[in-house]
């Protein structure tokens, strides 16, 4: 776990910092005050580390790290589908990653994007879409095996959850907004499913729904999503500004952002693991956050050479969209 000198050095250095640029020494020494009662007073505690385990490490069939897969495998069937899950069971994976979304009627889905447009028949944004529109949808329309899986449906997000509990499967649930909502839809999900607790985990990249969560329900493990430079640049490295006051207004943010995840965030919301893009993950910052207690789950892992470093150089689990052959990087 974090220990106390930790701590130390970063409110020191946060004292110093104010001190150079107030120059007083009162003034710093409230502020810095401050902080520190705040952090003690609001964070949350991770759930036991046992707990964790089960939920981050479970069994892999070959002996291996955990594999999940990307939105139940999205390469190897249709993702956030019912037969995603039952492909990611039937080749290998410890778990599954699924998308959060609802519907125009407030009912919980499988969606990624905002709009239905990139994965099935129709078009337009989910939430404009009620259960009822979006049942009449091919959720295989638009991808590569459309003719395996023809006529697959959109799932809701208790008929996605019994499904991964028959086949034993770990959840990621991945929940990118509206945090009061997703926190208590997902709490009435532990409450009838209570086996949830020690067989999945809610990830985001925004740290105020992991916060809502853990206020929502404590007992819950839980995790950050973290690229770096994720502010200022696309996955694929290109800039997000076109000017270059912007370039660089954006880098100071994802600087910052950047040292809030590694010193504040995570345990400020008691994460159990981070999961980071694959491209920004080493031995040393695997060490790194093991004294803390926190897990590094990689993503998007997709070639053989990227899963062979991770099962045996590494060590640690991962997310791929295909557990059968390689298919295109992903940055």
């Amino acid at each position: 776990m974090l220990q106390m000198g930790d701590e130390v050095v970063y409110f020191s250095a946060l004292f110093l910092l104010v001190v150079l640029g107030t120059r007083s020494a009162t003034g710093a020494s409230l502020l810095t005050a401050f902080l520190y009662v705040f952090m003690v007073m609001f964070r949350f505690p991770p759930v036991p580390a046992d707990q964790a385990g089960r939920v981050l490490r479970p069994r892999a069939p070959s002996g291996g790290v955990p594999v999940v897969a990307l939105r139940g495998g999205s390469y190897d069937a249709p993702e956030n589908t019912l037969a995603a899950i039952r492909e990611a069971s039937r080749n290998g994976a410890t778990g599954v990653e699924l998308d959060l979304s609802f519907t125009a009627d407030g009912v919980p889905i499988l969606m990624h994007d905002e709009t239905v447009d990139r994965t099935t028949n129709g078009s337009g944004p989910v939430s404009s879409l009620l259960l009822v529109q979006l049942k009449k949808l091919d959720a295989a329309a638009r991808h590569r095996l459309k003719d395996k899986f023809s006529g697959e449906k959109v799932p809701t997000l208790q008929e996605a959850v019994e499904e991964c509990i028959r086949h034993q499967l770990t959840i990621f649930f991945d929940v990118k907004g509206q945090p009061d909502k997703a926190a208590s839809v997902l709490r009435e999900m532990y409450k009838k499913f209570p086996v949830l607790y020690n067989s999945s985990i809610v990830s985001s990249f925004e740290p105020k729904v992991i916060y809502k969560m853990r206020q929502t329900d404590p007992n819950v493990v839980t995790a950050l999503i973290h690229r770096p430079w994720r502010l200022s640049r696309f996955s694929d490295g290109t800039s997000r500004s076109p000017t270059t006051s912007g370039q660089l207004w954006m880098g100071i943010l994802d600087v910052l952002l950047d040292w809030a995840h590694h010193h504040v965030l995570w345990k400020l919301c008691g994460v159990s693991a981070i999961l980071v893009q694959k491209d920004f993950i080493s031995l040393d910052y695997v060490q790194y956050w093991a004294d803390r207690g926190v897990e590094v789950v990689g993503w998007i892992v997709n070639t053989a050479v990227e899963k062979d470093y991770y099962q045996h150089l590494l060590k640690i689990g991962y997310i791929t969209e295909s557990l059968l052959e390689d298919c295109d990087p992903r940055y």
